[in-house]
């Protein structure tokens, strides 16, 4: 006689049944599984065709970011072991926003998948611990299997670039001499990929020492090099920078002249306070709202109780 099933397992199995609507009210049942929940998420999965998976993991991500009450982390964890690719690049988008360092395990197992996409994408994930790891907020020892991995992605000359770059960003933070020399080798690679992740590592580093290359990178012929510069200064708080990223807010690129304002909205400090003011009545509705967005950035970080502050509230609001 067949177990007649809960009304959770029902609608765990209605997910997978090709035949009927992919709901978030089915969906929610594959939050917080237990073992007992996960070994019937299995059973209903290898049952699903690839078609069928794929749109629910897809829901699933998509609905973690709408609703942060929910948690789909063991599911993810366990599409991590999944056939297809897709599924294994939406199960790390789904972890990317999860900060308990129980699931750094799993990434680290998913650095060395079969695919180079699979493995990009989990160095790009495991950054988020690195920074975490730097701040003293992992345990030492998560820390440094981060950096043991991610250094051993870096050392291996058959990797694919797409993976040393991303393992190259997501080991910056660590404050070691060799990172250090990793980011400064890949800057002076010859490889416009890699030198735009060392740019973008030099920000996440946090060393005052990647200020001069970085300014000069501000004036680039190289638009991605701009970009990254700029993102990097404002990663830095260079206030050095801010006079040359005063005259990229007029770059000829939208995206390095959202990034200098960005920068300058993370720098503070008058100058920029001015710049950012000025940009923000700009008759180009695009400028303006990235002027008010940084300019509103920098005035909560000086003081969020300020009247100037309040006032700038009140100023976004009535437009």
């Amino acid at each position: 006689m067949t177990k007649e099933l809960s009304p959770r397992e029902q609608a765990v199995f209605d997910i997978f049944d090709a035949n009927k609507a992919l709901t978030n009210a089915r969906l929610v049942n594959l939050s917080n599984l237990n073992d007992e929940g996960l070994g019937f998420l299995e059973q209903a999965w290898t049952r699903a065709d690839t078609e069928r998976r794929r749109k629910v993991i897809a829901s699933l991500v998509h609905l973690s970011e709408t609703d942060l009450t929910l948690d789909f982390s063991r599911a993810f964890i366990f599409c991590l072991a999944d056939s297809d690719e897709d599924i294994r690049l939406q199960a790390i988008s789904g972890l990317e926003a999860e900060e308990n360092p129980i699931f750094v395990v799993s990434l680290l197992r998913a650095l060395k998948d079969v695919s180079v996409k699979v493995r990009a994408a989990a160095a790009m994930a495991l950054g988020a611990f690195a920074l975490q790891g730097e701040l003293g907020g992992l345990p030492p020892s998560h820390a440094d299997k981060i950096y043991t991995a991610l250094l051993e992605v870096l050392d291996n000359k058959d990797e694919q670039i797409e993976v040393h770059r991303r393992a190259l960003e997501a080991i910056s933070p660590f404050s070691l001499p060799r990172v250090k020399k990793l980011i400064e080798k890949a800057y002076h690679s010859g490889n416009m990929n890699l030198k735009a992740s060392a740019i973008y590592a030099m920000g996440r580093n946090c060393d005052p020492v990647w200020l001069t290359p970085l300014t000069a990178e501000l004036s680039s012929a190289e638009t991605e090099m701009r970009y990254e510069a700029a993102s990097a200064c404002g990663e830095l708080g260079a206030k050095e920078a801010v006079p040359h990223l005063v005259k990229l807010t007029s770059d000829s690129d939208t995206q390095v002249k959202e990034a200098a304002m960005k920068a300058l909205g993370e720098i503070g400090g008058e100058e920029s306070k001015q710049a950012l003011r000025k940009l923000s009545k700009s008759t180009n509705t695009q400028t303006s709202e990235a002027a008010k967005a940084a300019l509103k950035e920098l005035l909560f970080c000086e003081d969020p109780l300020s009247p100037e502050f309040q006032m700038h509230q009140h100023w976004l609001a009535a437009k």
